[in-house]
Formats: structure tokens, C-alpha cells, sequence
């Protein structure tokens, strides 16, 4: 299998994964990235990697990731966005190549550990995490702020001292 770095000719390719990966998991109308955003973000302020999995000369699969800090490992982690293979081509360790080459350039980097989150009902690939000896945290639930509500706990001063 080979497996190839992302470059700035290729974010229309990396937006066609993303969107594919919204389809999948029924998400499409989160999706609001468009090639200008994935090229500011990816390739000029460089703040997320991507690797693609290779069928001779196609694009199958994507992983899309960049690191973290964990204060109580005292360094960096890798935290994995995304991880995609085009179903056609699911079954043949396209998407296990994908995460142990995250995972490869994770130690060689020296992080602490490895993240991802995985939606529950997708059952298919939290048999095949456990089956690479993933942990599930049970015990942690994602929060999140975005959009308007993100923009209005930014903007309320109220809990803030001058």
C-alpha cells in the first residue's frame, strides 16, 4: 500500500473526502470548509496535516490530523480529525495503514498519545479501534461551542475582571 502527503494542489480532493465523510456520517449540512478555508488553514497556517492512501495513482482514503497537549502527560499528542476510505475500497487495510502511519509519526514525534472520537452508533469502526487495542473513554464527554454560540461566550465580559 502507499500512502502520500497532502499538498496545496490537493485540497479539492481533501474537501470531496470531507464532504464524504459528512455523507457517512449523515453530517453534510455541518460541513461549511470550502477550498479557500482548507488552504489558509492546512497549507499556509499549517495547523493540520493530511496523509492520502493510494491505489496506484487514485486517492482511496484520508486521515486528516494535527497535535494537542495533554498537561497531564506533560506533551504533545496527536489527535486524528478524520480517517475515511471510499467504501469500494474498505476490508483491504487501507484505513488501518492510514492510522498506524498517524500513529508512526506520533512516537516519532514524541507524543504522549493518540486521540479520536468516533460517533457511537458506528458500530463497524469501534469494533475495528478495539480491535487495535483502543481504549474508549467512557468516562469523558465532548463538549463544544461553534458558530453564534461560540461568537457569544467570546463576546460576553461578564464573567471576566478589567
Amino acid at each position: 500500500m502507499e500512502y502520500r502527503n497532502a499538498s496545496r494542489e490537493d485540497v479539492p480532493k481533501i474537501l470531496f473526502f470531507i464532504q464524504e465523510i459528512a455523507r457517512y456520517e449523515k453530517m453534510m449540512d455541518e460541513v461549511v470548509a470550502t477550498e479557500a478555508m482548507l488552504e489558509e488553514n492546512l497549507f499556509n497556517q499549517q495547523r493540520a496535516e493530511v496523509i492520502f492512501a493510494m491505489e496506484g495513482d487514485v486517492e482511496v482514503g484520508f486521515a486528516l490530523f494535527f497535535h494537542n497537549f495533554s498537561t497531564f502527560v506533560g506533551r504533545a499528542g496527536m489527535y486524528l480529525e478524520d480517517i475515511y476510505v471510499l467504501p469500494e475500497y474498505r476490508g483491504q487495510g487501507y484505513g488501518k495503514g492510514l492510522l498506524q502511519l498517524v500513529a508512526q509519526l506520533a512516537v516519532e514525534r514524541g507524543c504522549g498519545r493518540m486521540e479520536w472520537t468516533c460517533l457511537n452508533w458506528n458500530q463497524s469502526s469501534i469494533d475495528f479501534y478495539l480491535s487495535l487495542g483502543a481504549e474508549p473513554m467512557d468516562e469523558w464527554t465532548v463538549y463544544r461551542l461553534a458558530g453564534e454560540t461560540l461568537k457569544q461566550v467570546a463576546a460576553d465580559s461578564s464573567g471576566t475582571k478589567g
